[in-house]
């Protein structure tokens, strides 16, 4: 795959399973919320609908009270989320995207107070941010995705979309943006396959930047 275009280049990932390995704060989450609320549902259950926002899991998953559910589990991924760690590589890919005048924006299921902390562990400076609200659906809608391109004032063929799950898929080609799978996330990247990155850094080679990962100081783009 090579750059979209040569003005105004946008680079938009999924935060868990591409930028950080969140999994331990979710599994931890989610005994949690069977231990709370006496609900018998494996993690594995739950992590198959990952990429879709809370409420819709609840609904797949044919479990009542969402609302007190996701408090537990808010509360639960706060305790935890320590356990969080950024994938090897992406940081260093962050900044040599950046470097290379890329603009870098995320598009994610976790509500923001959540989504926030973690991304600023990653020292890069995302121009957009979107998660789902009352006001905007989550993916798989297109959404987010559309509404971080208006952030980003570029448009659908000058930017890529990474994603590890089906519902990034199927939320890209709704709002017209090429899809990169992330091979070291949470999901299979279906069929027919997409282009695949089986590794952060591999994401610089198939989007033809012409810069490799240098030396950086968290926070800097020198």
């Amino acid at each position: 795959m090579t750059a979209p275009s040569k003005s105004r280049r946008a680079l938009v990932l999924d935060l868990d399973g591409v930028l950080l390995d969140t999994r331990p704060v979710m599994r931890q989450a989610w005994r949690a919320v069977r231990e709370r609320h006496g609900i018998d549902v494996p993690f594995d259950a739950y992590e198959q609908h990952l990429g879709r926002p809370f409420e819709d899991i609840m609904e797949l998953l044919g479990l009542a009270d969402a609302n007190l559910v996701h408090h537990t589990y808010a509360e639960a991924s706060q305790q935890s989320c320590e356990l969080a760690r950024p994938f090897d590589g992406v940081e260093e890919a962050l900044h040599a995207f950046a470097a290379a005048d890329w603009l870098l924006g995320v598009v994610t299921s976790k509500p923001f107070d959540r989504a926030a902390p973690l991304l600023a562990r990653l020292g890069c400076p995302f121009a957009a941010v979107r998660t789902p609200n009352a006001e905007v659906r989550g993916k798989p809608a297109p959404d987010p995705l559309m509404l971080a391109l208006v952030d980003l004032a570029t448009d659908p063929a000058s930017a890529v979309f990474v994603g590890d799950m089906a519902v990034d898929r199927e939320c890209a080609r709704r709002a017209g943006v090429p899809y990169l799978h992330a091979a070291w996330g949470y999901g299979e990247p279906g069929s027919p396959a997409p282009e695949i990155a089986y590794g952060p850094r591999d994401l610089l080679r198939l989007l033809g930047t012409g810069c490799e990962p240098g030396p950086f100081v968290m926070g800097s783009l020198l």
